[in-house]
């Protein structure tokens, strides 16, 4: 059997297969004469390293212990191999923001009790266990000592409030601390320590730690910002040829991640399965799951090839409804066959991909899980200040600093300062992945005879279209932050 194209997973230095297993589809609601071990069984046959599930799969982690006791690649059962297990890429979720809260409180977001599988759980810690419980143990919560995740996602990022939650403690992790987020005690099951006080035993439980969005790019952008020592090493995110008619990723959450040399990871490529069968909604059972293999409007393999051929992006899932002998009625293996893309699509070819979505009347596909279209935002919490450094030279300066734009259908290239009506200078865009603001100095001539000086920012995407900031005003002769 000829390899698998495999790519990077950013920092991770993993080498992944470019499609990998999703744990939703038939793995969660298993329909008749459907076999949801069977699917991960084949899929790990036939190369894919790369399999995802999480904590609010329903029965989906049960089915990938089931699957990995048969495959030997479970440490509590016979015939183990540690080094087939090793060459796979095993990614889980939580939904729990915290490792620790104050008796009585909670977090909108929490999801702590039973998730229909034997046992409740009400931190993030917990949720690592009973993912290692579910997959390589008892199903109980008991775990064998060597039984590890390779990618622990905290899944489901929407607000700039959740970020703060998960990052809540990071810089300062006592067990003394009454709130600690997820953050901080994964990090802990990552390194083996008990900072945080959440991992008394000293486990090694992970190997990385990821994010996981669907709805706002810009709450992901901010949790890469917000990880200052880089310990989050994945992004997975939606991307489909829709993306341009939402606020998307493309331009903003991926290409960010990108730059921070994460790996990232591409989902909802059918917009769970939005494109075929079934009206914009979350698949909640058996009738929601497509087992076609595309459709002649929308062929699954354009789909694939699109959203790998977006740049930043390492690999895709999908979730499978259906396998069979036959590798031409199997939707595992024609997927598999579309992801072995060695030449990417150009820019035309993808541009008609997306006229495709549109003229098949999909253009609505991702409305319940991506936030509507807001067009090119201008530059945010623009600033300026008087430069104090300036004057010991003998000049006069402002200093004009902002945070990022988000981008629209097309990607941010530059900002434009301009100072009471007149350009002032340009300032390249990088995608922002810290707390790092964009900058520009204004040098005055000598002869400068003072004055407020007013200056807006326009944010300048490969189109030409513009969006510019409110004006802020500053005086070079005043030291003053405004």
């Amino acid at each position: 059997m000829t390899p698998l194209i495999t790519r990077r997973l950013g920092r991770t230095q993993r080498q992944v297969t470019t499609f990998g297993l999703g744990g939703q589809a038939s793995i969660q609601w298993p329909g008749q004469n459907t076999d949801p071990v069977g699917i991960i069984e084949k899929a790990y046959n036939l190369g894919i390293n790369y399999m995802d599930t999480s904590n609010i799969y329903g029965p989906s982690q049960k089915h990938f212990g089931e699957a990995f006791a048969r495959l030997g690649l479970s440490p509590a059962k016979g015939g183990y191999d540690p080094s087939a297990r090793q060459k796979i890429y095993l990614a889980t979720k939580t939904h729990i923001r915290t490792a620790r809260k104050p008796e009585g409180e909670s977090f909108p977001t929490d999801f702590s009790e039973g998730m229909a599988d034997g046992f409740g759980v009400s931190t993030s810690v917990d949720d690592v266990r009973r993912s290692l419980s579910l997959m390589f143990g008892d199903g109980r919560g008991g775990y064998p000592e060597d039984a590890y995740l390779d990618c622990v996602q905290l899944h489901n990022i929407n607000t700039m409030d959740e970020v703060d939650m998960l990052f809540e403690g990071m810089e300062n992790p006592s067990p003394d601390r009454p709130w600690i987020g997820s953050v901080a005690a994964l990090l802990d099951l990552r390194e083996g320590t008990n900072h945080t006080g959440c991992n008394p035993g000293n486990e090694k439980l992970i190997r990385h730690i990821g994010i996981s969005g669907h709805w706002n790019t810009a709450a992901l952008i901010y949790a890469i910002q917000r990880d200052k020592k880089r310990i989050i090493d994945t992004l997975l995110v939606t991307i489909n040829p829709a993306d341009h008619l939402y606020m998307p990723h493309r331009y903003n959450a991926i290409t960010t991640a990108a730059e921070a040399c994460m790996g990232v990871i591409g989902m909802k490529v059918f917009a769970d399965a939005a494109y075929y069968h079934k009206s914009p909604h979350f698949s909640n059972k058996p009738d929601d799951v497509w087992y076609e293999i595309g459709s002649p409007q929308l062929p699954s393999a354009n789909l694939i090839r699109y959203a790998l051929c977006v740049e930043g992006i390492t690999n895709v899932i999908t979730g499978i409804g259906h396998i069979d002998e036959d590798p031409e009625k199997c939707q595992l293996e024609q997927n598999i066959r579309a992801a072995q893309i060695k030449t990417p699509l150009d820019e035309k070819t993808m541009r008609q991909i997306e006229d495709r979505i549109v003229s098949a009347g999909k253009q609505a596909a991702n409305s319940y899980f991506q936030r509507k279209a807001a067009g090119l935002t201008p530059p945010r919490n623009v600033g300026a200040e008087a430069d104090s450094s300036m004057p010991r030279l003998g000049r006069k300066a402002v200093r004009v600093s902002w945070d990022t734009a988000y981008a629209a259908d097309s990607p941010i290239v530059s900002y434009e300062v301009v100072r009471n009506g007149k350009l002032a200078g340009n300032v390249a865009h990088r995608p922002q992945y810290t707390m790092q603001r964009f900058h520009f100095t204004d040098v005055f001539e000598k002869d400068h005879q003072g004055g407020t000086a007013g200056y807006i920012v326009k944010a300048v995407d490969a189109r030409g279209n513009k969006a510019e900031s409110p004006e802020v005003y500053a005086d070079p002769d005043t030291v003053a932050n405004l």
